[in-house]
């Protein structure tokens, strides 16, 4: 049996479970679908997936089962129906949750003779298997290498480690990053929407920010790893500063302020930490609550 003729199961079937059934169809791989609305593997059936009749059936017809669930509750639900059918096989749980929910949940299934390979994909649907496409992936090295090929399938795999939290892990970092930084391109649309100003005007100038905080990245890194934060430049009391005005700005203009209240918050509390004269890095001592 070669790589692209390996079964694989996808149980839950919303845009990201259909994107990825789609690509391992296309791909060549047999594939089992199962989901609580039926309805939803009608199209795919048709496309040439198979139908289970019962989570325990869709997790009998492949030793690799991929979830696409809302949290990893679901897969206890889900899979709780299955548990006679568990013993060899290897679950790729593309859900997010807690690292610590991920520990647990290879506990479960170690008691139940099947093994965890915790995931975390990192794009949306509509890119799922394309070019840009990865997945962390963190558990049993030997599972991971096992499975590389038919999961390369989504997305390029990166396996971050043993421990299975890790991908979560890396996982909520990110979307940290991206969420915030969504939050924020909302935030500085309702402030220039507060004088008329349409958001297609700040548009291009949001763009070339995001593109200068990406600057800052390996910077942040080294400080952040070294635990040193020279404050040559960009010092706590100078960027808090910067915050008071935004939030002074969004309450002039009768704006929700949580979000700018809450980073002027870090920096408040990094200086009467004693880093006023450090860089804006520093704040990772109040992030940690370490200093």
């Amino acid at each position: 049996m070669t790589a692209n003729e390996k079964p694989v199961t996808v149980i839950g079937l919303g845009p990201m479970g259909q994107a990825m059934v789609r690509k391992f169809l296309a791909a060549g791989h047999p594939t089992t679908v199962w989901n609580r609305t039926a309805s939803r593997a009608d199209a795919l059936v048709e496309e040439g997936a198979v139908r289970a009749a019962s989570p325990a059936d869709a997790v009998a017809a492949s030793e690799l089962v991929v979830l696409s669930l809302t949290d990893y509750q679901a897969m206890y639900d889900i899979l709780g129906q299955a548990e006679d059918a568990l013993a060899g096989r290897v679950i790729a749980n593309i859900s997010s949750d807690s690292p610590q929910k991920t520990r647990e949940a290879a506990e479960w299934l170690a008691e139940r003779g099947a093994q965890l390979l915790a995931g975390g994909i990192m794009v949306p649907a509509p890119m799922v298997g394309e070019e840009g496409a990865y997945v962390f992936y963190s558990g049993p090295r030997a599972l991971f290498d096992a499975h590389e090929a038919t999961l390369r399938v989504i997305g390029r795999p990166d396996y971050r480690g043993s421990d299975p939290a890790l991908a979560q892990l890396f996982y909520q970092a990110l979307l940290t990053v991206f969420l915030t930084a969504l939050a924020g391109e909302l935030q500085a649309a309702a402030l220039i929407g507060s004088a008329g100003v349409a958001a297609k005007e700040l548009a291009p100038y949001m763009r070339e920010t995001l593109e200068l905080a990406a600057m800052f990245v390996d910077e942040t890194a080294a400080h952040v790893d070294a635990r040193s934060y020279p404050g040559d430049l960009s010092t706590v009391v100078m960027m808090g500063a910067t915050a008071d005005h935004i939030v002074a700005a969004g309450t002039a203009a009768g704006l929700d302020t949580v979000l700018p209240e809450a980073v002027k918050s870090l920096y408040d509390r990094a200086i009467a930490a004693g880093h006023g004269s450090d860089n804006w890095t520093s704040l990772y001592e109040v992030v940690t609550r370490r200093g």
